[in-house]
Parts: C-alpha cells; structure tokens; sequence
C-alpha cells in the first residue's frame, strides 16, 4: 500500500491507517510491548504510507493534508500500538508544526522534506528532570560564544529522544529572566546531544521514552528557532497543537478497549455490562466530538485552545476509565501481562500525564472560562 501523492479527504486518511493498522501492527502488538521494541518494518512502513509527512506543506515535500486529517490517523493507529501512534504524533505536532509555523526559509529547507520523507525523525526536549509542568522554570543554559549558541542541560522523558535526528529545545539564558530568557532551537541529534539512558516504563511500550544530555552542544546561530526570548510561546503554542494528537492517541485506546469490553459482553452477557457498554460507547463518542470540534476550529484559523485542552482531559480519562470497564469485564483472564486489555490499561494510563496533566488542563480551562465570563 503506498499512499497517493494526491490529496485524499480525511475519511481516506483514515482508511488507509485502519488498513495499515489490520495488516502491519496488530500482528504485531503484542511483540512490541513484550520487547519493549518497535521493528523498524512498522517505521519502513509509515514511511512509505507517507505517514511522517501528512501535515507537512507540499511545498516542503509533505503531503500537505490539513490539520483534521491527523487525529483519525492518530486514533487508528493507537488502536493498534500507542507506541506507533505516539511517535508519529510527537514527529507531526510539536517537531514539524513549530519549525514550520517558527522556522526561517533556511530551516524549513533543511528540515521538513526530511522530516516528511521520514529520513529524520523529530522530537520535542521541554521537560526537565525537575521541572515539568512549570516550564518556566528551566535549568537548561544556553550561552553565546563567537559561533553562535552554547547548550548545556538534561531533558527528561523525551519521546522519540533515540530515534530523533533533530529536536526542538528549549533552553534559557538566565533562570532570573523567568520566562523572557527562555528561547527555542533546532538541534541536531549529532551536535553534542546524548542519549543517557531510556526509561522503562509501565506502558507505551515500544515507545522510545529517554533522557537526553546537552554537553556543551555547539549550535550555529542559524538554529535558533523563532526570536530569542520568545521559547516559551514557541512551546506552549506546540503544545496545544500537540494535546490534539494525544487526545486522538488516547481515544484510539479507548476505541480499542471499547473492542474488549463487547467481546466480553458478548461471551457473558448480563445488564452490568451492558451498561458498562452503554457508558464507554458515551464516552467514546463525547471524546471525538471534542476533538472534531478542536480540530476544525484550528483548520479554520479560529482560536482552538480551549476545545484542545477540552478534548485532551476528557479523551484521557475515557481512555482510563473504558481500559478499566474492560479489564473488570475480562476478569481473571486480563491479569495476564499479554492480554490485550492489560496491555491497554497499562498505556491508558499515561495520557493523563502528557502532554499537560489532568491538573494543568483543568487549570487551563478554569481560568479561561472565568476570564471570558468576567469581560
């Protein structure tokens, strides 16, 4: 299956990642979180799916499909492996979308035809050991010398961190300046950046989730991304594109576990779980609503943050709450570490933490909500 260079409608989109989903990761889902390990047949073939480049502009060798084309890729995906579709979600939306919305002509050259032709695989480098939430507060220093930029610093939990070819990284100049001395660059991997370790995690197996060590990384002035100073919008800007992807990612979980749950309720049928059917089937749809609505607010230039945040903390507990329904349902059978709905549980649960947590969402929201009542 080798996707057309044509523009094809979401619907087809998605079609062609149900396909891809059925014949080249189900088969594999199991041996991915088993291992911990992603076969480079499953990157091969996103590639050749022209997965990697679907939102990037034609004019930089992507496929140039629009915005809302990405969560029901995204969700089909994770159906399958939340490791599949979280990176394509990390390469996509916060590595291509902010060079893309940020990146001079030089930078978009350099990077997008690579990152869309999956040559380069992208990655994102905010959270620090001791700082996650509050990015404000980061420790990683950059300084200038004669030849440009000099970083130095750890990331933590960075997706993508040893398979990417080039990172977005945020780094400050002065802790004291808050968030006026953070700013933005585009790294590449080779430049003085080191894997120092991959995390084991309780899910999202197969993802590659690790620590990263800036050690004098000697960047040209060339590489910074967006104005100096200007880091944190740069980074808040890609979240909030980014809890779109997640929100797809969890509810493409949700949508597997929902799977789990009729199968169970079909083998054992009985009122209880047929209400815990009703209730996931509600909550599923209520999740896509959201992120529609989010999504064709963003294609459509409109102010989206809001209806992001909204579908990122409802599709997240759906995610939690089907995976439970379905393990419950499953009973003695789901306590097995291969069983579909033990695997799925354990990968729902990191999608109230990334991306912005539960807490910060709810903060979001709140104080948006009371700002737009007080005018």
């Amino acid at each position: 299956m080798v996707a057309s260079s044509e523009y094809r409608s979401d619907t087809d989109w998605r079609d062609a990642a149900r396909s891809f989903r059925i014949n080249r990761i189900d088969p594999l889902a199991e041996f991915i979180d088993r291992t911990d390990e992603l076969p480079s047949s499953i990157l091969d073939g996103m590639i050749q799916e022209r997965f990697l480049g679907l939102t990037i502009s034609a004019e930089w060798g992507g496929v140039g499909a629009p915005v809302s084309a990405l969560p029901g890729v995204l969700e089909e995906l994770a159906r399958g492996s939340s490791a599949v579709a979280i990176l394509l979600a990390v390469h996509l939306s916060v590595c291509a979308a902010p060079i893309s919305q940020w990146g001079t002509s030089e930078q978009k050259a350099r990077c997008l035809p690579r990152l869309a032709r999956g040559e380069w695989i992208g990655a994102f480098a905010l959270t620090e050991p001791e700082v996650g939430s509050d990015s404000a507060r980061l420790a990683t220093r950059y300084t200038t010398n004669e030849t440009g930029f000099l970083l130095r610093g750890c990331k933590m939990f960075i997706t993508n961190g040893g398979l990417a070819t080039v990172i977005v990284a945020f780094a400050t100049r002065d802790p004291a300046l808050g968030p006026a001395g953070i700013s933005a660059f585009v790294v590449p991997k080779q430049t003085g950046v080191a894997v120092a370790q991959k995390l084991e995690k309780l899910g999202l197996h197969g993802s590659e989730t690790t620590e990263l060590v800036f050690t004098d990384a000697q960047l040209p002035p060339t590489a910074l991304l967006g104005p100096e100073g200007s880091g944190l919008k740069v980074a808040l800007g890609a979240l909030m594109g980014g809890r779109l992807g997640i929100a797809a990612c969890a509810l493409g979980v949700a949508e597997a576990a929902f799977e789990e749950l009729v199968n169970a309720a079909r083998e054992h049928p009985g009122d209880a779980v047929r209400s815990e059917v009703a209730r996931a089937f509600v909550d599923c749809l209520a999740a896509r609503s959201l992120i529609e609505r989010a999504s064709t607010l963003r294609d459509t230039g409109q102010p989206y943050g809001n209806e992001a945040s909204a579908a990122k903390l409802l599709a997240s507990q759906v995610a939690c709450r089907t995976a439970e329904r379905a393990v419950d349902a499953r009973g003695t059978a789901a306590i097995s570490a291969s069983a579909r709905c033990n695997r799925l549980l354990r990968d729902a649960r990191v999608y109230p933490i990334v991306e912005g947590t539960t807490e910060i969402q709810e903060m979001i929201l709140g104080r948006s909500i009371l700002e737009r009542i007080s005018r």
